[in-house]
This record gives structure tokens, C-alpha cells and sequence, in this order.
């Protein structure tokens, strides 16, 4: 087995010279493409059309699939909202990511610490928007925090507290404080995804003549539970519904099924006004959009995963290191480039996206990222696409857990906070997706690997909760 990592490896590194000629190549026949990700926040991949939801309805999401490129494996940065984004912006997966938990202390340290893809993006001549919720602050921050972290533009909440209700008290454009004196968190007058939307639009045209990336950071579906009354009315009378009343940080609502479900298509909306956009002002062709979601569904606020069958066939939700709380639905739509109806098994994470948007935008490359660029996958390339030799996630809360990902092997081991962790169990996804028979007894030789890169994978964070105990 060992032997094998090193052959490998060893291919891996002719890939990469290979990948860095094409990405050279790539900007001078002057093709840099604009880079729009559009993020949801805690939609499960059972949420769409595409993966069989039958009973809410996402045509424009859909229809990029239709278009696109569907990554059949790809993954999450994390389980819950801030160490994943922070794998998206860094490149670093969450055993060296600075941010490696959700915490009201927590956020990017500032340059050269903790650069993000945005600075890179920069440097190479890129105008950068990000607009919604903050990928740069877990809690509370310096309002102009997005602004140096590479973002010549931002829009939005930066708190993740604050992302929680939609109807928040105030937002921040570029360092500045804009009260909204008709909100009240959970009801108001100026809904916030209206804003977002309208701002991202606007960005758009605005910087249509230049090369950007736009980062657009959707609150939706996370809970509180609400939407809009256009979206409800469509979905209104088609479920039974128990009202959620026993909620304290979060909205009650007496029609949770229908609010769910009008809060995933008005998120199907946003994209197609984004795609829409991008038509209209005559540069989708030059335009690679990236549509995923931060982590699994969601059980909080009164919603459940078993309500839509949010994870598909998969186990768990958020805040499992399963394939429910950390497999993300995937597409890549670029019109002209990348194949309509195309799909790729290439296993992939949050951590690729930084040196896939340095390649394709002739930008350089961090040396010490843990991301492997899929955009060989994007371009057609598939033989020189280089191959992750494992994908790693560490969890803190519930006890503490990690994972592993080899090839079809899937190692996963919790209760790592405790005076005893549990025995790491072992799946062979490619025989078991749903991660139902733990064949750790059969496979010792595979459990023993996987041990090794769990001591490997990792290094001390500097912020001490973010450490397994000195026993382990």
C-alpha cells in the first residue's frame, strides 16, 4: 500500500508540471475567464431536482446541471459553515486551516496569514466582489476585514450569528456600517437576500468589461426558517404541517415544510438572475460558474433532514464527517467550454478551488496548499488531471471527529475530544455510498493507513480548542 502512495506521488509531480505549462498557456491565448461562486449555506444534496427531489421545485440549478459539469465526488471544506469556507478561501483543508471551527472569536488572520483566493485573484488584475454572508469572519470582526482579505468589494453580514435571520439590523458595504431601522431580525422591512441579489447584479454589470471573480455567499437555506409570501404561496397546502413554536434564537413558523421549500427555490431563482445577468451583458461564454453548498443539510430551527429527504442516500447531515454532512452537490458551467450534460468522478474539495481560479486565471499559485487544481477536469484534460492522494476533515464539536478519504476507502473515527475515542471505522464507498457496513475487522492493513494519515494530515492550531488532547 505504501508503495503504491509512492508511485503516486511521484505521478503526481509530472502532473503538476504538466498542469502548470496549460495553465501558463491558458492566460496567454488571453482566455482568463470571469469566476462567479455561488454558494448555498446548509442545502443538502437531496434539496434539488437533479438528485431526485420531486417535491420542491429548482429548474434554474437544474438546468445548469443540464449545461454544466455535474462532480459526482466532491466535498465540502467542512461540516458546518466557517471552517468550510475557510478551506474554500485558503486552500487548506481542516487540519491546517487557521479556522477550523464556528466560534464568535474566530476569523482570517490578516495577510500574509491566512491568504485567501481573492488576494490572489487580485494581484493578477481580477476585480473581487463577495457579497452575503462573510467566508473571512466565523464571528464578529474588524467591518473591514473582507476589504483586506483581498475583496475590493463586499456586501453583507459579516457575523454568522448575524446570517442566521434575514431580516438583519444592519449590513456592511466595504468597511461601512448601514443601519436598516425596519428589521428586527426576524421580520422587517427589507429583506436581505433582495439586497444581495440586487447588489451582485449590479456588480456585474458594473465590472462586466474587466476580468472578475464574485463570491456570492447565500444565507438560504439555512435557518430561521423564512421566506418570502410569493415563494410560500407556491408550495402552500402541499404538506402536513406542524408548526415549529419553541424556538429561541431562531424564527417560529407555523408552515416549517412549506418555508423550506420556498426558501430553496427562491435560492433556484437567485441563480438564474445571476446566470441571467451574465447572458445579458453578453459574457457567460467567458464565464466559469461554480454553484455548491458549505456543508450537509441542516437539523436545526425546527427543520429536518428527513423532512425532504435532504441528504439523498447518504448518511448523516450536518455535523457528521459521513457523506451527508460533508458531500456537496457540484457544477461547473462555463458555455462553450466545458461540455453540456458532462459529468467527472474526480474526487475533489473545497480546498481545490484557490489553485484551479490561479490556473485558469494565469494568477500564481501558493506553494504550500493543500488544493489540487481541477481545471485539466474543466478544460477537457482528464489525463492530465492530477489525483488527490487522500482528503482529510477534522470536527470539534460533538465529541470531536475525523475523516479520511483514500481512493473508495473512507475512514471515520469520533469521540476524539473523550478519554477514549472510538474505533475508526472503515467503508468502501465504491461498494457501500451509504457508509452502512463497517469492515474495519476485514481490512486492518487499510485501517492501519488510515491511522497513519490521521497523525500525518494534521498540525497544531494555534488556537487551542482546535487541538485533539496530548493523549491522543
Amino acid at each position: 500500500m505504501l508503495r503504491i502512495f509512492a508511485s503516486v506521488a511521484v505521478c503526481l509531480f509530472l502532473y503538476t508540471i504538466v498542469s502548470c505549462f496549460e495553465s501558463s498557456a491558458f492566460a496567454e491565448e488571453g482566455k482568463r475567464p470571469n469566476i462567479v461562486f455561488i454558494l448555498a449555506d446548509d442545502l443538502g444534496i437531496g434539496d434539488l431536482g437533479f438528485y431526485g427531489q420531486e417535491r420542491i421545485e429548482t429548474p434554474h440549478i437544474d438546468q445548469m446541471f443540464a449545461e454544466g459539469m455535474e462532480f459526482t465526488q466532491h466535498y465540502s471544506g467542512s461540516t458546518v459553515c466557517a471552517p468550510s469556507r475557510s478551506c474554500l478561501m485558503t486552500g487548506l483543508h481542516t487540519g491546517h486551516t487557521y479556522m477550523r471551527g464556528n466560534g464568535s472569536e474566530v476569523v482570517l488572520r490578516d495577510d500574509p496569514e491566512d491568504r485567501t483566493v481573492a488576494s490572489a485573484l487580485q494581484d493578477a488584475g481580477y476585480a473581487t466582489a463577495m457579497i452575503g454572508k462573510s467566508c473571512v469572519s466565523g464571528g464578529m470582526s474588524d467591518i473591514d476585514l473582507p476589504n483586506r482579505k483581498g475583496f475590493d468589494h463586499f456586501f453583507g453580514v459579516l457575523s454568522h450569528t448575524e446570517a442566521h435571520h434575514y431580516f438583519p439590523k444592519v449590513v456592511y458595504r466595504n468597511g461601512q456600517a448601514i443601519e436598516l431601522p425596519g428589521n428586527f431580525e426576524h421580520e422587517g422591512d427589507q429583506y436581505c437576500h433582495d439586497l444581495y441579489l440586487e447588489e451582485a447584479t449590479s456588480w456585474i454589470r458594473k465590472h462586466s468589461a474587466e476580468p472578475f471573480f464574485l463570491m456570492y455567499s447565500a444565507h438560504i437555506p439555512h435557518v430561521s426558517l423564512y421566506a418570502p409570501e410569493e415563494w410560500k404561496a407556491k408550495y402552500r397546502g402541499k404538506f402536513e404541517e406542524t408548526p415549529v413554536t419553541n424556538q429561541k434564537h431562531y424564527r417560529n413558523e407555523p408552515e416549517p415544510l412549506t418555508t423550506w421549500a420556498a426558501m430553496v427555490s427562491r435560492l433556484d431563482w437567485e441563480v438564474g438572475q445571476i446566470l441571467k445577468t451574465l447572458k445579458d451583458q453578453n459574457i457567460a461564454e467567458n464565464t466559469l460558474v461554480i454553484f455548491a453548498s458549505d456543508n450537509g443539510a441542516t437539523e436545526a430551527g425546527g427543520h429536518s433532514e428527513k423532512s425532504f429527504e435532504s441528504s439523498g442516500l447518504l448518511r448523516g447531515a450536518k455535523r457528521d464527517l459521513y457523506e451527508g454532512g460533508i458531500r456537496t452537490p457540484m457544477v461547473a458551467w462555463w458555455p462553450g467550454t466545458i461540455p453540456a450534460g458532462s459529468d467527472s468522478d474526480h474526487v475533489s474539495a473545497f480546498w481545490d478551488f484557490f489553485p484551479t481560479a490561479c490556473e485558469l486565471a494565469g494568477a500564481t499559485t501558493p506553494s504550500d496548499l493543500d488544493g489540487i487544481s481541477f481545471a485539466p477536469t474543466l478544460l477537457g484534460k482528464k489525463r492530465d488531471q492530477e489525483q488527490h492522494r487522500w482528503l482529510y476533515w477534522e470536527f470539534f464539536e460533538q465529541g470531536g471527529k475525523r475523516a479520511v478519504r483514500m481512493g473508495n476507502w473512507k475512514a471515520v473515527q469520533v469521540n476524539m475530544l473523550k478519554k477514549s475515542p472510538s474505533p475508526i471505522e472503515l467503508y468502501h464507498l465504491g461498494i457501500d455510498p451509504r457508509e452502512a457496513n463497517d469492515v474495519a475487522s476485514e481490512y486492518p492493513n487499510i485501517v492501519e493507513v488510515a491511522k497513519q494519515i490521521f497523525e500525518e494530515a494534521r498540525t497544531e492550531s494555534p488556537i487551542e480548542r482546535f487541538n485533539w488532547p496530548s493523549n491522543r
